[in-house]
């Protein structure tokens, strides 16, 4: 069976390529530092028009943090854009074969997925905060649970408000009735005097 032949009709005589605009020069640090003013204002402006101007994503619960608070919306959105940065970084290690960038990528990798949970849920999930994970979290206890002669179930670490203060490691000992003892080893300084005494003596009989 013949091959039909395909007949454009489309006429494209009259098509022209659109025009290259000039490209834009560089902007200056001091241009840079004015157009982030006037960003600024123009952000301040609009939030004060609407509330939620910026909240999208982010949980109704931290909508009236301070931006001073140290997991405010805000905070968080720069730690997520540092983890990012750290992350492109340590993926081109990868590439490279470079030793231990595989475990610190699924470290960054992980931590942004935590950061972007809290702000669209409200919860933090992960044992550290900080823009570098070099905070470590403390734990809150909210309900009590309790063994089977009553004793309450107590974690290291953690605060509980019938205690009104953090479960510490001297508390779990006191409940278990483990002594704090402290082993300190004991060294002798050996006296080589005699030997020392002995070469010189030896060194002016020589």
């Amino acid at each position: 069976m013949a091959k039909r032949k395909i007949v454009v009709e489309t006429d494209n005589s009259s098509w022209q390529a659109p025009k290259k605009g000039k490209p834009r020069k560089p902007m200056t640090e001091v241009q840079r530092a004015a157009a982030a003013k006037r960003l600024e204002k123009a952000r301040a402006k609009r939030a004060e028009k609407n509330p939620d101007y910026g909240k999208s994503g982010v949980h109704e619960s931290l909508h009236n943090l301070p931006d001073d608070y140290e997991l405010s919306p805000k905070t968080v959105k720069q730690w997520i854009k540092t983890q990012k940065d750290l992350m492109s970084s340590e993926r081109a290690a990868v590439r490279q074969n470079v030793k231990g960038a595989l475990a610190r990528l699924a470290s960054h990798e992980g931590y942004i997925r935590n950061l972007q949970r809290y702000l669209r849920d409200g919860d933090w999930v992960d044992n550290f905060y900080g823009e570098h994970q070099e905070k470590k979290m403390g734990w809150r206890c909210v309900a009590l649970a309790y063994y089977d002669d009553g004793t309450p179930k107590r974690d290291i670490g953690t605060w509980y408000p019938d205690m009104g203060c953090v479960y510490t490691q001297e508390m779990f000992n006191e409940d278990r009735g483990i002594e704090n003892v402290r082993k300190e080893r004991k060294t002798e300084r050996r006296d080589n005097s005699g030997a020392v005494g002995k070469n010189k003596k030896k060194s002016k009989t020589a």
